[in-house]
């Protein structure tokens, strides 16, 4: 047998002819260094991910509202939950793959691009179909919001510091939720529904301006110091080279990584899209009032999104395996989102708020560390493309849940059969992980052979 071959897996080692470069600068061997751009990267990635999730929350705010004012039905509104998730599903597989060619710098300019054009035309139209033709392309430029800053974070981070960062950024997605309810009623109250779509895209063209000027690849970024260079690249320098679609599917980590999102993502999914519609049902929370109840479950997701990459990179700090510590922190986030079971049966409101802000903290712990792992065992090179197939398998699941979700609340008219789903989707997903998964081990492929 050829010995390039590797173990059960029979992938190719890279051949001393395709051997990666070492980096050049000095090795890290003390502390951290003092250098900081790198987590001025991930102050813009949290950025993008706020703004991503204020675009995309506009229209469950004000869907009370406008059901009310258009007749809008509960089915009809799954519908364009239903098409968002189909449109983000397959545009973050496209993104994926696209990433791993134009790198994380021109792939987030063109999906910011996209979704601003998509999040602003929502003023055009009154009824849900109408509203499903601005809903696809901001759903396809959405989708290159994680594909792109998990690339950047590959770039910019060594494994050991990933999770963190991807904890961190994450946590966008919550303060995105957080403003939100906070500022879109003031400004639909104001100025009009409309306004509320066309002054939050204004700040996303802010921000494309600011990623355009500012990001580089860390050997591009003459700010970056020799020392945080040196430490960035604590981990092997990989080139960007496409993969084929089959070689993704050899390996049980691209299903592992599928099964966890098409368990996880369905519950993220329902919280975004019927979070406000269960407060208004269920204790009577008009548009104006739903900032507090909201807040607080984002706050608590929050707490969750950056406890959970943290105690990934504490444990491993401990000396525990890359493979323990991820799963023991994902299951102290699956932990969390058990109680929800009881909260449509809440006795009041704020009981309610805790427990699915608890589950949600749980849900963002748990995704910061199940996002790191295309990272974790995958080359550079093949990131991308994986977690755009998991980002269309979570999508899938979206639309079964929403399917779902519609017809429990039109014909049971209860929250109660959705909050049990999501009280067992976390520890279901680590299970199966952990079954197609039980040790993380890289996956190594061939390089193409250079020629002289």
């Amino acid at each position: 047998m050829d010995p390039r071959l590797r173990g059960d897996d029979q992938c190719l080692l890279e051949s001393p002819m395709n051997a990666i470069p070492k980096p050049s600068g000095p090795k890290p061997s003390g502390p951290k260094p003092s250098g900081k751009v790198r987590w001025i990267v991930c102050g813009l990635l949290f950025a993008a991910v706020v703004l991503s999730y204020v675009d995309r929350l506009v229209l469950p705010t004000l869907k009370p509202d406008l059901q009310a004012r258009y007749g809008w039905s509960e089915r009809g509104y799954a519908d364009l939950a239903i098409w968002f998730q189909a449109g983000y599903g397959i545009s973050y597989v496209v993104f994926g793959r696209l990433i791993d060619r134009i790198g994380a710098r021109a792939g987030y300019a063109l999906a910011v691009t996209l979704w601003t054009l998509g999040h602003v035309a929502h003023i055009f139209f009154t009824s849900t179909a109408g509203m499903l033709i601005a809903r696809i392309p901001l759903a396809i430029g959405e989708a290159g919001t994680f594909p792109a800053a998990i690339a950047a974070t590959n770039e910019w981070f060594p494994k050991k510091e990933r999770a963190l960062a991807i904890g961190i950024f994450n946590a966008g997605s919550n303060v995105g939720a957080i403003l939100t309810p906070l500022v879109v009623p003031i400004i639909a109250v104001t100025l009009g529904w409309r306004w509320a779509f066309i002054l939050t895209g204004l700040l996303t063209v802010v921000w494309l301006a600011v990623w355009l000027s500012f990001y580089r690849t860390p050997r591009q970024k003459k700010s970056l110091s020799a020392e945080e260079l040196a430490w960035i690249e604590t981990d092997p320098v990989e080139p960007q080279r496409p993969v084929k679609w089959a070689t993704l599917f050899r390996h049980r980590q691209t299903w592992a990584y599928m099964a966890g999102r098409f368990l996880i993502d369905p519950v993220w999914w329902t919280f975004l899209f019927w979070l406000p519609d269960f407060f208004n049902k269920q204790y009577g929370i008009k548009m104006l009032d739903f900032g507090p109840p909201l807040i607080a479950v984002y706050l608590l997701a929050d707490v969750g999104s950056v406890a959970g990459g943290w105690a990934s990179s504490r444990f491993m700090g401990r000396g525990w395996s890359l493979n323990r510590a991820r799963k023991g922190a994902m299951l102290l986030a699956a932990l969390c989102a058990v109680p929800i079971a009881f909260a449509a049966s809440a006795p009041s409101m704020w009981v309610a708020v805790g427990l699915i802000g608890l589950a949600c903290a749980g849900h963002q712990g748990f995704s910061a560390n199940l996002y790191a792992l295309p990272g974790d065992v995958f080359p550079r090179r093949m990131a991308g493309s994986v977690v755009g197939l998991g980002g269309l398998s979570g999508a899938v699941g979206g639309m079964m849940m929403a399917k779902f979700a519609g017809v429990i609340l039109d014909t049971v008219g209860s929250y109660g059969p959705i909050f049990a789903v999501a009280s067992c989707a976390y520890l279901m997903a680590l299970g199966v992980i952990h079954l197609l998964l039980p040790r993380y081990q890289a996956v190594l492929v061939p390089l193409p052979e250079t020629r002289a």
